[in-house]
Order: C-alpha cells, then structure tokens, then sequence
C-alpha cells in the first residue's frame, strides 16, 4: 500500500524533535521580526506529516477583507513557478496515455509555431528547458499593462527569436511552459485549469489547489509583499488581472498541504490513496536527468544544473532553493514569490514551504537544511 499523508510524531519516523522545533522557532523569528510577513509549513517522512503550520500574518487578497489574518496550514499562496511542474506532470501524463511523445516536434502540434530553428523543438526540450525559448517574452511587461489573454503569450512565444539552436544549451524558459500549457489544452480538448482539476486536483483532493483563482476563498489568500512602487501598477502579482490570468508558468495557487499531496504521489511512484494517477515508469523518467542525455549540451551546464521533465533535481545540492543536505536524487521547484517544495526518495523526506516574501532565496535554503538535518537515520 502506498503511504497517504496522515499527522504523526517525529520520533515515529526518526526525524529529531528537537531540530524540528529549531525550525519551527526560526520561522516564528523571522516572522515576528517581519523579514518574511507569512509562511506556512509541511514537513512529512514516509507518509507521516510532523510539522503543518503558519506564521505570521497575511493581508487577504483582494476582497477578502481588510484585516490581517494569521497564517494558518490552509492559507493559500501564489506559488508561482512551482506551478511549471505540476503543468510538466500533465504532459506526462498524456504521453503515457499515448496521445502525446516526447519527440513531438512543437510545430506539430502548434502549427504557428514555425521558421528558422523551430522546426527542432521538440516537447522533451519543452519540458527540460533546453529549447532556445527565453525566460519571458521582450515585450512582457507591455502585454501586462494591457491585461493580455494567455492567447498573446502563446502567440508571442510562437514567433520570438530562439537565443540558441534547440538541445544545445539550457537556459529557464517560462515561455516553453507557455506553450506546453497550450499543447495540453489543445490535445486534451479542454482548458488547461479544468484538465488540471480534472486529472489532479479531483482525485488527490486538494481542494484548495487551482490554477487562476478558480472560485478558491479570498479570505484565506495572502498577498504577495511588494515594495509600493510596484503596488501602483494594475498588473502585479496580486491584481485580479494576473490572478485569473492563470499562466502555466506562474499561475497556481495552492496550500502547502496540497503540494506535499503531489510530491507525496511522486514519492509513492505515483500512486495516492488508493489510485494510480500517474505510472511508475512515468514517475521515473520525468525524475531522471535528461540533460545528461542530451550529447550537445556542453558538460559545463551539465554540472551547473539537472533537469527531469520539469522538475529540477538537486544537483548541484541546494539547487532551487532546496536542502545542500538532501541526497542529488531530491526533485522539486522554487518559485518568485517566496515558495520552494522538494522530496527526497532517498530518505522519503519532503518540505513545503511558501512565504509571501519575494528575494526568499537564503531563508528558503536555511530552512531546507534544517528540514533535511532533522533526519536521524
């Protein structure tokens, strides 16, 4: 039987209580000093959750009140590019149904996506960042201020210079994510956020998951912290323009509760409560390192990154925010609102945590070793 998420003690599953409750009392400090103004917290071995809590406060989004919140368990985030993963596990999930292979060329499935070097890009470069595509389109911030539908990213990313041939470098690109997002919807005949419901958030149950704002309560969302010079504009993280835009690249809103579910699924070779909701082999080829495949990638970038099908693994340690104590099989993601979640099947080990606190990097990576330290045996 695979483990589901259930609360438990932490000597139940060699984890050191005391170094939890150093985690815990770190958090609370950088919280009550206001270096983060919200986090909350998921810490599990093997199935068993030891640690689920928030700190601090949090303004709600808004229409949700005027007054600060305590940060509870369930306090919902933006979690920005954590979302590209679980966007990545979709693909994958359609590829093992067979309606989709990792060799597609992209312009087989998005025609307009086509001329000069385009006709190479196939959806594993897609998933593993090594397309050419750039992080965000050069005319981002305009189409921002104008409130553009997803449909002018996709249509952006469609004729956008590529900054190198496809497969022979690696460089983060949001807008490769665009398009997978479009490629999903397009074969699954659906939006990409009904999909997602439909294939993960459903039968996980994580009811507090959505990608866009998805009907999910104002009350419990916290804002994102931004210095008042961003706060003017009408399209930054936390108007209504960007958190309905429901981006594929950035756009999810969760619990950590939620996420520790999906990474507890992967952890289970991708079976949860009793369904299998992805297969063992597709678990074990998005977790691989595919750019230690790829014999046109310099070696260098080879040891300055590795990537699965969207998830990032731990190689250099402490990669994307993650534990430098954690084992190179550890996977997961950060994002640039203050998140970073990861797993390590070596020690079935995985931590959730999300802030509202942007320029997070070294508190994220603080509290990665101290969640990674705890482990006795």
């Amino acid at each position: 039987m695979s483990p589901i998420l259930k609360a438990g003690t932490a000597e139940r599953v060699s984890l050191s209580p005391a170094r939890l409750e150093g985690l815990l009392r770190l958090l609370e400090r950088w919280t009550n000093e206001g270096t983060i103004p919200a986090a909350a917290l998921c810490v599990a071995r093997n199935g068993t959750v030891v640690a689920e809590r928030g700190f601090g406060r949090f303004a709600p989004l808004a229409g949700g009140g005027s007054e600060a919140c305590s940060t509870q368990a369930d306090t919902i985030f933006l979690i920005a590019s954590l979302t590209k993963p679980i966007v990545a596990s979709a693909a994958a999930l359609l590829i093992e149904r067979g309606q989709l292979l990792l060799d597609d060329p992209v312009s087989s499935l998005i025609p307009e996506f086509s001329g000069e070097d385009r006709q190479k890009v196939r959806l594993y470069h897609l998933l593993t960042h090594t397309s050419g595509l750039p992080d965000m389109l050069p005319e981002n911030v305009e189409l921002r201020r104008r409130h553009a539908p997803l449909s002018e990213f996709v249509r952006g990313s469609c004729t956008t210079p590529l900054l190198f041939a496809p497969g022979t470098n690696c460089r983060y690109q949001s807008m490769g994510i665009a398009l997978l997002g479009e490629i999903i919807a397009r074969v699954s005949g659906m939006p990409l956020g009904e999909f997602l419901r439909r294939e993960f958030f459903i039968p996980l149950g994580m009811a507090d998951s959505a990608l866009g704002l998805g009907g999910l309560p104002r009350e419990r969302i916290a804002r994102v912290s931004l210095p008042e010079s961003e706060e003017q504009n009408d399209w930054n993280w936390n108007r209504t323009y960007w958190r309905e835009l429901g981006a594929p690249w950035g756009g999810m809103h969760s619990t950590v509760g939620d996420y520790a579910i999906f990474l507890q699924m992967l952890l289970n070779g991708g079976a949860y409560g009793g369904r299998q909701i992805l297969s063992r082999m597709t678990v074990e080829t998005m977790l691989t390192d595919h750019l230690a495949m790829m014999p046109a990638i310099p070696e260098r970038v080879k040891l300055e990154q590795a990537w699965g099908l969207g998830w990032r693994l731990n190689r250099p340690r402490g990669t994307f925010h993650c534990a430098e104590l954690a084992s190179p099989r550890t996977f997961g993601h950060a994002g640039a609102t203050g998140t970073t979640a990861w797993a390590d099947p070596e020690t079935g080990l995985l931590c959730v945590l999300f802030t509202n606190q942007p320029q997070a990097e070294r508190m994220l990576k603080l509290a990665s070793n101290a969640v990674a330290g705890a482990v006795a045996e």
